[in-house]
């Protein structure tokens, strides 16, 4: 019986992922970001649980990167392309308009979501440690970004001017995602403080943001914010994971 729970947790995942992408797709980035969220705490737990049990499998091992592939993949594209949609509207524009084309940018994430889990089912350097920025990680900085773009115009910069910027910040957050960059893992092999350092003071700041934080903006910015600093930490500490 034991040996399936982790894999009903990952189901879980899925079917949140299903249903975030349902709201995306719909237009409704709250709960898309909502369903997300919770698709990311079946995450951890289906991971954690198998190595609790000792029960991981080669079949839930391939059940998981399907999952995330929605979760992770899918669901921020879909929310990126509909933010990317409203900014750069083509009404009153020739036939052909090329602001049309830049929101179907946002569909690389979900290509390489899928390529960056693909490599990491293959990649046996990576039981303790990242190499390249996760899916779920690179979901979260985008999930806070359009939710938080979805409810706030940037009166400072033009629509071309940021439509442009994310296209480069697509660019970018694709090739740390297969990139051969080292990324901290939240995975604990115990929970001694000399060993976790680093995984318990990020946790830290994620609880003391959570308790900070007052409205669904706030919250949505703290996310890309945390998922940066993440990436920053994970380069300062490379050398002693």
């Amino acid at each position: 019986m034991k040996r399936h729970i982790p894999n009903l947790l990952t189901s879980l995942n899925l079917v949140s992922g299903c249903i975030a992408s349902y709201y995306a797709a719909n237009a409704n980035l709250e709960f898309a970001l909502y369903f997300m969220l919770l698709g990311l705490i079946f995450d951890f737990f289906d991971g954690f649980t198998a190595r609790l049990l000792g029960v991981s499998s080669p079949i839930g091992k391939e059940l998981d990167s399907l999952a995330d592939v929605i979760t992770f993949g899918l669901t921020p594209s879909l929310m990126l392309f509909h933010v990317l949609q409203l900014m750069l509207p083509c009404t009153g524009a020739p036939a052909f308009c090329p602001a049309r084309l830049v929101p179907y940018f946002s569909f690389a994430i979900a290509a390489y979501s899928a390529m960056r889990l693909a490599k990491y089912n293959l990649d046996t350097r990576q039981s303790h440690t990242f190499i390249g920025l996760p899916t779920p990680a690179n979901a979260l900085y985008w999930a806070g970004i359009t939710t938080y773009l979805n409810q706030n115009d940037l009166p400072f910069i033009s629509a071309r001017i940021l439509g442009a910027i994310i296209v480069l910040v697509i660019a970018f957050s694709c090739w740390i995602m297969i990139s051969e960059v080292p990324m901290f893992a939240l995975k604990f092999k115990n929970f001694t403080w000399h060993d976790n350092k680093v995984r318990y003071g990020f946790l830290a700041l994620v609880v003391a943001i959570v308790i900070a934080g007052v409205t669904l903006e706030v919250y949505a910015l703290a996310l890309s914010f945390l998922i940066v600093l993440y990436a920053l930490i994970s380069l300062c500490v490379r050398d002693k994971q």
